[in-house]
């Protein structure tokens, strides 16, 4: 029926003529203006690779920050349990907050912990038990845990840019499919031991810097940096093309690893898993294949301790 609201059972309201501005609102209306450039954008954050900081000038050579390829994980590793907390403080590896549970019963290990982080200027928070196992995500913690800031990356040009810097013969561990955190710490160890200037990783099916490695490494990689590859035979590839020569580990190489005459040039040493070795297509990428003789009863070396053999060797022929 005309003039009832719809649904509503009842007469509608007449609306008169609403009331205009003014011209107050006319602003309202004008258009903004051109967008401003990303980088002029309080709001805009680059998530692709290069992102980290303002472009390097002309005849700048990039940051570390500013490389392309660096990256960091983005989750924080959250370790949990009295001894290895005190353990990880005690090697001196980085952490954002000890965390604390409250009532929680003191004994030599918490004392020691919160000693540790006040001397480090490490925060110290108190927190529920309930809270503690969402960190360790139900892991066993004893009312401590720490946690670790994300690992930033290098990228693998920043590798031979430090040798360069430091007028240096190239000198780069990569490891291919080597999965235990421990060996890269060992690795690192080795690798500042004999002057290398970094080591590569690949991005997926390897170890990368965690806890574990951080406590193998003794500090080591405090000062050596580590790179990631989205394609580890890509960026060899990559190395050769900048000069560098590429010697891969394996136990059927035709060549001991003393005898590789490239060790005084420009190096990348490929290290292999204990199990499988060197996968098919980094094994193409090599310009030689050495072995580390051994004795025939042992079938085979870990990771770490074949890298540190290959560098004390690398490092005995530069020498000569």
């Amino acid at each position: 029926m005309a003039g009832v609201g719809k649904g509503s059972g009842r007469p509608a309201k007449k609306q008169g003529p609403t009331r205009g501005t003014g011209g107050q609102g006319r602003s309202a209306l004008q258009g903004r203006g051109a967008t401003p450039p990303a980088q002029e954008r309080h709001w805009f954050k680059d998530k692709q690779r290069g992102a980290g900081g303002p472009a390097p000038r002309a005849g700048e050579r990039p940051t570390r920050q500013q490389s392309r390829g660096s990256r960091r994980d983005d989750v924080a590793e959250v370790i949990g349990g009295r001894n290895p907390v005190v353990e990880v403080l005690r090697a001196r590896v980085p952490a954002n907050v000890l965390y604390v549970a409250q009532r929680v019963e003191s004994d030599d290990r918490i004392r020691e912990a919160i000693k540790m982080a006040a001397n480090r200027g490490i925060p110290l928070l108190e927190v529920s038990r309930d809270k503690l196992d969402r960190l360790t995500e139900g892991a066993v913690h004893q009312g401590l845990a720490l946690q670790l800031p994300p690992y930033e990356y290098a990228h693998p040009d920043d590798l031979v840019h430090r040798a360069q810097d430091a007028a240096e013969i190239p000198l780069i561990i990569a490891l291919d499919s080597v999965t235990d955190p421990r060996n890269l710490g060992a690795i690192a160890r080795s690798a500042t031991a004999f002057g290398a200037h970094g080591i590569l990783v690949p991005s997926r099916r390897s170890a990368g810097v965690t806890a574990g490695a951080w406590k193998t490494s003794a500090g080591a990689l405090a000062h050596l940096p580590v790179a990631r590859a989205a394609n580890l035979t890509s960026t060899l590839r990559e190395y050769r093309e900048q000069g560098l020569f590429v010697v891969g580990l394996d136990g059927e190489g035709p060549m001991d690893i003393g005898d590789v005459q490239l060790a005084t040039e420009p190096l990348v040493v490929v290290v292999g898993s204990e199990g499988k070795g060197l996968s098919r297509l980094v094994r193409e990428s090599c310009d030689v294949v050495a072995r580390i003789p051994m004795s025939a009863a042992a079938e085979s070396l870990n990771a770490g301790v074949a890298a540190g053999i290959a560098l004390y060797e690398i490092a005995r022929l530069r020498r000569g």
